[in-house]
């Protein structure tokens, strides 16, 4: 039941006042109708999700083109089981291969293939396209930065801490 939170007005979500809630669920609201729409978007026209273009794209971007399965897991902020269930939907698609690490026998590589490449390269278009039309196009540019630096901030506390690592095990 509402109170007061030291003169402010309490929210129905305990220790959180009106205003806080209300940015909270705004942000929420916003932050999975973006994921939902672009992830919409993504798998009707390339037949990937949002998370299959993230992982491709740290494979492209890296040195060798491929990485350890745990630090996809890690980055993708992802159980590793799920990981490797969607490498294998990748590999089904001849867009990404998996083998052992030439560093370690026991560890596994995936690693993006020419026709990933070019998967990666059209589904970037409609992912800057859709990050342009859904996210930038609704703020001006001191907003962008606005926001940029407060998810950075937000972002910048949960890994501190251990606490991204904690997230990653949902």
């Amino acid at each position: 039941m509402a109170g007061t939170i030291a003169g402010r007005t309490a929210s129905d979500t305990p220790g959180l006042d009106i205003a806080e809630e209300k940015a909270w669920q705004n942000f929420l609201d916003a932050a999975l109708r973006l994921y939902a729409t672009m992830n919409r978007s993504l798998v009707d026209e390339h037949g990937l999700t949002l998370n299959d273009v993230r992982l491709l794209d740290l494979l492209a971007k890296s040195a060798t083109g491929s990485a350890r399965m745990g630090d996809l897991a890690e980055a993708l902020l992802s159980l590793p089981s799920r990981v490797t269930r969607q490498i294998h939907r990748l590999e089904v698609q001849k867009l990404v291969v998996r083998g052992a690490s030439p560093d370690d026998g026991r560890g596994v590589l995936a690693s993006i293939t020419p026709e990933g490449r070019e998967a990666l390269t059209t589904a970037m278009q409609t992912y800057g396209a859709g990050v342009r039309a859904h996210f930038l196009a609704r703020l001006s540019r001191p907003q962008v930065v606005a926001m940029g630096e407060n998810c950075r901030r937000i972002s910048a506390g949960l890994t501190a801490g251990g606490q991204t690592a904690k997230l990653g095990r949902v």
